[in-house]
């Protein structure tokens, strides 16, 4: 029986990385510069003759790892999102997408809950810049067993991957990881419901299911499904989904342009038409502030989503 754990997934990716490497000798890690905070830093104090630090060169830390991968290597590139992902996105598409090599991007700090270091740092356009890149796996997780789990099956997947981490600690949302079962491109129904469905992917999957806790108070069922790989979707859960309770929340912690919601509009547009009401950041900046208090502002949170839930249920 697993415990309840409280712990960013920043800190549980570099954990679980550490655990791999130790059976992988292949596994190598690249930072710029911010490996104390992405925390590969426990990577590097465990394994360091298989780190490399590339300093203020996100562009170079891509090549690097490219090449590294081009040799047999597993090379886990590491970064904030906004640089992993968007200052070296030009290298990540030719160098690693193009030649579908087995690099894995990593973007830590990603979404408004980055807090305090402000809009220029708050990475909200991630997942749709790497959704756009042919062959690019896309996880986002949403706790610490479920990072330790995508770790897992990044190592053993081969080709290009972007993982997104966050910076906030969050109460875990799998207490038993011995009845979790982690599959790249596969969602998971977290909770069963009739009336309406909310998917929700990384950080909002813990609140969306305390809004559905509340509301099944309320007598309303909600199902809640967590999509952690957003790229390939799960496009039959999604659809079984649609059928069965005809209406869907999608939650994010990004823009609504291009992210989880737009995927899901995407599957349904042409299999199985529903209305889909899309929560995120709708086409804004964030801006400096507390983590939590930030997100509260934004509507991403448990209060907003059982809300939204009651207005379009007209309740």
């Amino acid at each position: 029986m697993a415990e309840m754990v409280k712990k960013a997934t920043r800190e549980s990716f570099a954990l679980a990385l550490v655990e791999a490497a130790k059976t992988n000798p292949n596994i190598v890690v690249l930072d710029a510069d911010l490996a104390e905070a992405t925390k590969t830093v426990l990577f590097k104090k465990a394994f360091p003759d298989r780190f490399v630090d590339c300093g203020i060169s996100l562009g170079n830390m891509v090549g690097v790892a490219a090449g590294l991968a081009a040799s047999g290597k597993i090379p886990f590139a590491a970064s904030f999102a906004m640089f992993s992902a968007g200052r070296a996105f030009e290298q990540v598409r030719n160098s690693v997408g193009y030649p579908h090599l087995n690099v894995k991007i990593v973007g830590a700090h990603a979404g408004i809950s980055v807090g305090e270091d402000g809009a220029t740092h708050q990475c909200l356009e991630d997942i749709a810049l790497m959704r756009s890149i042919p062959g690019m796996v896309v996880v986002n997780p949403a706790d610490h067993y479920e990072m330790t789990a995508a770790v897992k099956a990044l190592v053993e997947y081969e080709g290009p991957c972007y993982l997104r981490l966050g910076r906030l600690a969050v109460e875990s949302v799998y207490h038993n990881d011995d009845n979790y079962h982690f599959e790249l491109g596969k969602g998971i129904t977290l909770r069963e419901g009739n009336d309406i469905t909310i998917v929700a992917t990384g950080l909002m999957v813990g609140e969306a299911a305390k809004a559905a806790d509340a509301l099944q108070a309320e007598g309303i069922s909600v199902r809640v499904i967590d999509i952690h790989t957003i790229k390939p979707i799960d496009r039959d859960i999604l659809v079984k989904a649609a059928k069965e309770t005809g209406l869907l929340v999608t939650v994010e912690e990004h823009n609504v342009i291009g992210g989880l919601g737009e995927a899901v509009c995407s599957v349904l547009c042409e299999e199985y038409p529903t209305r889909v009401i899309r929560m995120g950041m709708q086409d804004v900046f964030g801006h400096s502030g507390p983590a939590i208090g930030l997100l509260q502002e934004f509507g991403l949170c448990a209060d907003n989503i059982a809300a939204t839930v009651r207005k379009a249920l007209h309740k």
